[in-house]
């Protein structure tokens, strides 16, 4: 897709794109400076995601629902937004014992992008919508595109393309009024402002996007049973330092000595959840595994204890 003439007047009135006055001499600054400048606009970030959240609220229980029904939950975008989305996914796996094809990313540019620059992916707009197909995207999907911008072609193809095969859509932009914006079921915009380096959105704009997908994938997880009291319950411990932190989950919840709660881990896979059922009701491995599932993996249920 080339841009027109009108687009590029468009980008310019974005705030995302505005050079702010407070910033205009950062290359006269010493370091010492720079990092007091950068520090207080970061701090900006946190009250502008809070003033969002209820927009914010709803497109979460709207994505834990369809999780809860056997749906997915995909994050779109490009360059660092792109880079983002990958990097939340990819860390919900170990954290919350989730398969990869459950939480994932697509990024424009595919896999190569995500170590280099590919900024002519994101104007591709046949990719973006294509990607949907290729993924599959169904009525039990949630889609969460981002862009600060909330213009990035690439994305908005593929949520309106997600959104016509039936999926929840959500637009995670920094901007108002966007097209990505208009393109989707709900809309999160970020007012975070200029950048300290004009337009480049990886700093305020960026954090607050990691900030809201946090919530995203960390409140899902919980909504679908992955976390209780706060621990994380479904951790896939495949290193010692996931080990050591299974032990002491198990200590915790279950009040068993070191010894005891590595014996019952060990004898379930190292599954914390299984291990804790067996400790707490005194069961074999198989019968813990069988009873954690009768209650949907749900280990307060399983416990007996009423939420």
């Amino acid at each position: 897709m080339t841009p027109t003439p009108a687009d590029f007047a468009r980008l310019t009135e974005l705030a995302t794109e505005t050079a702010d006055p407070r910033f205009a001499s950062i290359d006269e600054m010493s370091v010492g400076e720079l990092a007091q400048t950068m520090n207080s606009a970061d701090s900006a970030v946190p009250a502008a995601v809070k003033l969002a959240l209820p927009q914010i609220t709803p497109a979460i229980e709207a994505a834990a629902a369809l999780m809860k029904a056997g749906g997915r939950m995909i994050y779109v975008g490009a360059g660092t937004p792109g880079r983002i989305g990958v990097l939340d996914a990819s860390e919900c796996p170990p954290t919350f014992g989730t398969s990869p094809d459950q939480i994932f990313a697509v990024m424009a540019g595919g896999a190569n992008a995500l170590v280099g620059a590919c900024e002519g992916a994101e104007d591709d707009v046949d990719a973006g919508a294509a990607a949907m197909a290729t993924a599959g995207i169904g009525a039990l999907d949630t889609v969460i595109g981002i862009a600060a911008s909330g213009r990035t072609p690439f994305v908005v193809a593929a949520l309106k393309r997600a959104r016509a095969r039936g999926a929840l859509t959500v637009a995670l932009t920094c901007n108002t009024g966007t097209p990505l914006a208009a393109a989707a079921e709900h809309r999160i915009e970020i007012i975070v402002g200029p950048e300290v380096i004009a337009g480049s959105t990886r700093l305020k704009a960026g954090t607050a996007q990691k900030l809201v997908l946090n919530m995203f994938s960390t409140i899902v997880m919980v909504q679908m049973g992955k976390v209780y009291g706060n621990f994380m319950v479904d951790v896939k411990a495949t290193n010692t330092k996931l080990r050591e932190r299974a032990v002491r989950m198990v200590q915790s919840i279950t009040s068993a000595p070191r010894e005891a709660a590595v014996e019952a881990l060990t004898a379930n896979e190292y599954s914390v959840k299984q291990a804790v059922v067996a400790l707490r009701l005194e069961l074999e491995p198989e019968d813990a595994a069988a009873l954690l599932t009768q209650n949907g993996g749900l280990l307060r249920a399983a416990l007996g204890e009423q939420s």
